[in-house]
C-alpha cells in the first residue's frame, strides 16, 4: 500500500493536475467538461487525470444524470497544511493514517486473517 502523503504528492506533481487543483479552489464545485477549457486537454485526458485525484482523496465527485461535478475533498487543504507545517519543522498536526480510505476486505486477506 502506498503511503497517502506520497499519493497526495504524486497526484500534485503533474502541471494538468495542478491546473484541476487550481480550477476547483476558485470554485464551489466545476462540472468535468469545464476542464478541458482550464488544462487545454481532450476529455480522455481528463478524465484520467479526474480519477488520480479521486483516488488520491483529493477530490470527491457528484453525479448528476450524464454530468460529474467535482469539488475539493473537505480535509485535503486540511493535509496539505499539516505536511507544510511537518516539513517546516512544525507539529504533526494531522496523522497520515487519518486520511486513509478503509480498504474493502477480500477474500484472501479475510481468509488469512482466520488462519
Amino acid at each position: 500500500m502506498i503511503d497517502p502523503d506520497v499519493q497526495l504528492f504524486q497526484a500534485l506533481a503533474d502541471p494538468t493536475r495542478l491546473a484541476i487543483l487550481r480550477e476547483l479552489v476558485g470554485s464551489p464545485e466545476v462540472c468535468a467538461c469545464d476542464f478541458t477549457t482550464c488544462c487545454d486537454v481532450r476529455q480522455p485526458t481528463v478524465s484520467h487525470h479526474l480519477r488520480v485525484l479521486r483516488e488520491a482523496g483529493i477530490v470527491d465527485s457528484e453525479r448528476r444524470g450524464t454530468w460529474i461535478y467535482y469539488r475539493l475533498a473537505p480535509a485535503v487543504a486540511d493535509r496539505l497544511r499539516a505536511l507544510a507545517s511537518e516539513l517546516s519543522g512544525g507539529p504533526n498536526l494531522i496523522p497520515a493514517s487519518a486520511l486513509r480510505r478503509p480498504a474493502a476486505a477480500s477474500p484472501a486477506s479475510a481468509t488469512s486473517s482466520q488462519a
